[in-house]
């Protein structure tokens, strides 16, 4: 790659990383479900009139915007909003490599050759550290869901590498439009109609703010540009700049949040990261015939 371009993917995975902490700074202006439909309504509109027609089939982007949208960034939202510290919930989606390869196994036969298994086996290791740091030291619903989450997220990479979108930016647009509806149903719901129309009438600058960042900074130039370089590079070249994703979510939550990071998170990164490095590497099999390990998919890979 060349330097403008390991530039650009350190960016995205810095812009995603931050993301967690503009996240923590929404939840304290919007409910969770509120501030996660009105994420997808600012990405989705108005650039569906722009970025042409759905160039998968519709199934895909119902399914995949119900299950990326609706339940992990539900369960994501509503997990940080319950506790789950902008930093760790950084470090702990990602292991959505491990649930992504579990789920194709299942789904598509793909078998995870032993690297991988043992990049699973080193991942989980460091959910079972930070589960026991949180368990310690803070709300363990949210983390519980945040793990869901990315399970979730799993879910929706092998959707997504069923689907094979030839444009990651057109697809995640589409994909942005179907959970508006869903989630702010969901939020009258649960959230109550008095909670959500006192966020919208107090609905301030930072506010502004934070909607703009998730909805056009992650999902809009984050999606545009990760899927330039995934168009111009192998995956495996590009892919593993999401492990910058934790590293930049920790530092700018213990920067701007004043997070601390006990020596039991440290080691909960450490081994996830490695962890998923491993299990991000090619070299499985298909059930019954050799074939090269997909990548995750540019539309879903190391993003919030």
């Amino acid at each position: 790659m060349p330097p403008a371009h390991i530039t650009l993917a350190a960016l995205v995975a810095a812009v995603w990383g931050v993301n967690f902490v503009v996240i923590e700074i929404g939840l304290d202006h919007f409910p969770p479900l509120l501030f996660s439909a009105l994420r997808f309504l600012a990405a989705a509109l108005p650039a569906v009139f722009f970025v042409g027609r759905p160039k998968v089939a519709w199934k895909w982007i119902v399914g995949v915007g119900l299950v990326l949208g609706v339940a992990k960034f539900g369960l994501l939202f509503t997990g940080m909003d319950l506790g789950s510290p902008a930093g760790l919930s950084s470090l702990v989606l990602q292991v959505q490599a491990v649930f992504t390869a579990l789920f194709a196994f299942v789904a598509l036969g793909e078998r995870p050759g032993p690297v991988r298994a043992v990049g699973m086996a080193v991942a989980l290791g460091g959910i079972a550290v930070a589960a026991v740091d949180e368990g310690t030291s803070g709300p363990l619903l949210g983390f519980l869901l945040c793990i869901a989450a990315a399970a979730c997220w799993g879910v929706s990479n092998v959707m997504t590498r069923k689907a094979s979108p030839p444009d990651a930016l057109n697809f995640m647009v589409w994909v942005s439009l179907v959970p508006i509806l869903p989630l702010l149903g969901l939020s009258l719901l649960t959230e109550g109609v008095g909670r959500d129309m006192a966020a919208l009438r107090s609905l301030d600058w930072t506010g502004v703010g934070v909607v703009i960042y998730v909805a056009w900074i992650t999902t809009i130039f984050g999606f545009g540009a990760w899927g330039y370089l995934m168009r111009h590079h192998p995956a495996s070249s590009v892919a593993p700049f999401s492990l910058l994703v934790p590293v930049f979510g920790m530092s700018s939550a213990a920067l701007f949040l004043d997070e601390s990071i006990s020596p039991l998170r440290w080691c909960a990164a450490a081994l996830l990261v490695a962890g998923v490095a491993l299990t991000s590497l090619p070299g499985g099999r298909k059930a019954g015939q050799a074939s090269r390990e997909a990548e995750p998919e540019p539309a879903a890979a190391g993003r919030t």
